[in-house]
């Protein structure tokens, strides 16, 4: 699939070639998926020095374009400094194309910052930022009636409203909400046949609205929402071309494998679980490290998921260490990024993993692993800047008490220490109104309560 990219890589990357100045796609955002991660951030540093060229013609897209590469450099890395970078080059672009009065530039440059703060809250955790997002989107949308930027900016509007609703829509208005991207998408279907960046717009759009398709439905445990999820990633992908668009392609068949996996757990169908591990694992078939560190990272933690929640529905310890095996590759690429909440998620995932494969076979020895690594991802974590992620790893430490406790037979301290842990996480979700992880951490805290009194 990756074969042309592989050439370019071979042309450009060359000791005897040099990069042309402006870059290797010549502002053509089509051809962004061919690149791998590092002649990607090539590609954005070009963008920089061609916009910032004291001749250049037509500044404010130039900056455009800049902007929209550094953002798929942050999506595929999760660097911050990247995504920085992607804001800062939209906010020139905007007040660029503001100063010569051109409203569909100004409009498709708030629509990228706006973009650049969708990404910003949803790979670094930072919901603060789908307001930014939204406040953008709307300047877009009433400065215009058409082009480009007026779907991009309903899409977007729509997302965020989506992610406000996860927590609490019941399913009629989850389909009410999901209903309404049929046309925004379908506007990007029509300027696609003329502007070919367009139509990896369109898959993107679909690909957002089977993401809360599949969110509303695991929430709500039902299947016919996470079966429109499937539906709308197969359908994102049929539409595309995995020669020249392999990057959104793949990121089609991996929202499709997670939707299978998520129906499978969601309503207790074990086949239907190894069908969406089944799809990850051919999903990552088709995915380099090197060409998307992040979503390949992803990938690894959801089909480490699906692995997980088979162990679960079989209790099958070998699931559970295909499961570690996963998370650890995911590690490869997240160890050195400690901004991101998918690491403490990866972290607490794989202690269990361990937990549960040391409660079926028996072996005490694998909790001490599990507890040392959950011991070292607490150290890294800060309560201050990801107070969540902190409880989390405190309610999973303390899962990691309770399971010694149980495999042994005997207290050694670990009542104590698991019911510290679970006195702090329970302050932190109670403050942050996560009423679902509340009742978990107050359920352990009873069943522990108990054991005080059998002992």
């Amino acid at each position: 699939m990756f074969e042309l990219g592989r050439e370019l890589k071979r042309f450009f990357a060359s000791d005897r070639a040099k990069p042309p100045t402006d870059g290797l796609t010549g502002g053509d955002s089509s051809l962004l998926e061919l690149l791998d991660a590092r002649l990607l951030a090539q590609e954005a540093k070009a963008c920089d020095v061609a916009a910032g060229r004291i001749g250049a013609k037509d500044k404010p897209r130039r900056r455009l374009e800049a902007a929209i590469v550094w953002r798929e450099v942050a999506r595929r890395t999760g660097d911050p400094v990247a995504l920085r970078k992607a804001a800062a080059s939209a906010e020139t672009s905007a007040a660029g194309f503001e100063a010569v009065h051109r409203k569909d530039g100004w409009a498709r440059a708030r629509c990228e910052q706006a973009f650049c703060a969708l990404l910003g809250a949803e790979i670094f955790g930072d919901p603060g930022l789908n307001a930014a997002a939204e406040i953008a989107f709307k300047d877009a949308r009433s400065s215009v009636k058409g082009g480009l930027a007026a779907p991009l900016a309903d899409v977007g509007l729509i997302a965020i409203e989506g992610r406000a609703l996860l927590d609490k829509a019941d399913a009629a208005e989850a389909w009410a909400l999901v209903g309404r991207f049929s046309a925004p998408i379908a506007a990007l279907d029509t300027i696609a046949k003329r502007v070919t960046a367009a139509r990896g717009l369109a898959a993107e759009a679909r690909l957002i609205r089977a993401d809360l398709l599949s969110a509303f439905g695991a929430r709500l445990k039902n299947g016919d929402l996470i079966d429109a999820a499937a539906l709308e990633a197969s359908t994102a992908a049929e539409r595309l071309d995995n020669a020249y668009e392999p990057l959104t392609w793949v990121r089609a068949k991996i929202m499709h494998g997670q939707a299978l996996a998520l129906r499978g757990e969601a309503v207790g169908d074990v086949d239907a679980l190894a069908a969406g591990a089944g799809a990850l694992a051919l999903a990552l078939d088709n995915l380099t490290r090197d060409h998307s560190p992040l979503d390949w990272a992803r990938t690894q933690v959801a089909l480490a998921q699906a692995l997980q929640a088979l162990g679960e529905a079989s209790s099958d310890a070998r699931a559970f260490e295909h499961a570690v095996s996963c998370y650890d590759r995911a590690g490869i690429v997240l160890r050195n990024a400690a901004t991101l909440p998918l690491r403490g998620v990866a972290a607490s995932a794989r202690a269990m993993c361990l937990a549960r494969s040391a409660e079926i076979t028996g072996d005490a020895s694998v909790l001490d692993v599990a507890e040392a690594a959950m011991k070292i991802e607490l150290a890294s974590l800060s309560p201050r800047r990801d107070p969540v992620g902190w409880a989390l790893a405190q309610l999973h430490l303390a899962r990691l008490y309770e399971a010694r406790m149980a495999m042994t037979g005997r207290e050694a301290g670990e009542r104590a220490a698991a019911l510290m842990a679970l006195d702090a996480a329970l302050d932190v979700f109670a403050d942050h109104g996560m009423r679902s992880l509340t009742i978990l951490a107050t359920e352990a805290i009873g069943r522990l309560s108990a054991r005080a009194v059998q002992l």
